[in-house]
């Protein structure tokens, strides 16, 4: 199973998302985005397979994230890169709930 699958399978067992899949990244939506998926060599150099960006209300303390960026008052975007479907675990699919319930 791919990484991209493994985030498909996290997001479809919270419940019902929009898949819109561009040139650039897989976006999970309901009525915002909440989850993002591509690949950073596209962008700039790295051996890393993909990154899931998850928009949060909040900053999330852990050390997992490579980096955490504000660009609007209430959204905070978590960068997670990832190398293996594996790491797509429980720590993940929480925030994948908290990132989903917050799109509504």
């Amino acid at each position: 199973m791919s990484i991209l699958q493994e985030v498909d399978r996290a997001v479809r067992a919270i419940g019902p998302a929009e898949v819109r899949v561009s040139r650039s990244q897989v976006a999970f939506r309901r009525r915002r985005g909440f989850a993002f998926v591509w690949r950073p060599g596209r962008y700039v150099r790295s051996d890393v397979p993909a990154v899931l960006s998850v928009v949060l209300p909040a900053r999330d303390p852990s050390a997992r994230w490579k980096e955490v960026a504000h660009p609007s008052p209430r959204t905070w975007m978590h960068h997670l890169e990832l190398r293996s479907p594996d790491e797509v675990d429980d720590e993940v699919d929480g925030w994948l709930v908290r990132a989903y319930e917050a799109a509504d």
